[in-house]
């Protein structure tokens, strides 16, 4: 029987992403990523491409939504494009070699059907058996199936503190910490990649952690 491998924010790290995969992935695992596949890191197109072949060669992977994909998906419809950009969006551009001063230019055409498709397709949260998994968390008190975006992608402390059981653990990222926030009701995996911390997968059921060093710990970034 195959295990489940859940994946913290990624940010553009493809090295590390590379690496952590060599332990995770098998016919038989199931491999959850929780968003934020993209920005502040420097090859943000590499690790789209990477998890959209990675979907191809497995059956089970499942891809969320992170707040900084929902940012992407903003500016490439004209919206909120300041915002993008502060929030480490030129990175991404970047990597797709869209040029954000250039005018009367529609960033989508950058893009490849196949990167759109994986932006536009990626879930708000998933469920199994025993846990929920979410890029930020979840509104205190409010079912699942009613959880706003808002609160999914970008849940900070109100949710971090909360103590609210949703009946089964919420396994999320989002919010950076130097090692994995374990909680009776929740557990955080972003151990700030992107920051120079690690790249962090939690092993379920087993409720083991493996981790590979992230950007600033990686040659040649």
């Amino acid at each position: 029987m195959g295990k489940t491998f859940v994946v913290g924010d990624i940010h553009g790290c493809y090295r590390s992403l590379n690496e952590l995969l060599q332990y995770i992935t098998g016919p038989d695992n199931t491999v959850i990523f929780l968003g934020d596949y993209i920005d502040r890191g420097p090859d943000s197109k590499r690790v789209v491409s990477r998890l959209i072949r990675l979907k191809k060669e497995f059956d089970r992977v499942i891809t969320l939504q992170g707040n900084h994909e929902a940012m992407f998906l903003r500016y490439l419809h004209g919206f909120d494009q300041q915002l993008f950009l502060r929030n480490g969006g030129l990175r991404t551009l970047e990597s797709y070699g869209i040029d954000p001063l250039k005018k009367n230019n529609d960033p989508r055409a950058a893009l490849p059907e196949e990167h759109l498709a994986f932006f536009n397709d990626l879930l708000l949260h998933w469920e199994d058996d025993t846990h929920i998994y979410v890029h930020a968390g979840l509104e205190p008190g409010v079912h699942l199936a009613l959880q706003s975006p808002e609160w999914c992608l970008w849940a900070g402390e109100a949710f971090v503190s909360s103590t609210y059981d949703f009946g089964k653990r919420v396994i999320f990222g989002h919010t950076a910490f130097h090692d994995p926030y374990v909680r009776q009701e929740k557990i955080g995996i972003d151990t700030g990649a992107v920051y120079g911390g690690r790249l962090t997968c939690l092993v379920l059921p087993d409720e083991q952690f493996l981790s590979v060093p992230g950007l600033e710990n990686e040659p040649g970034y």
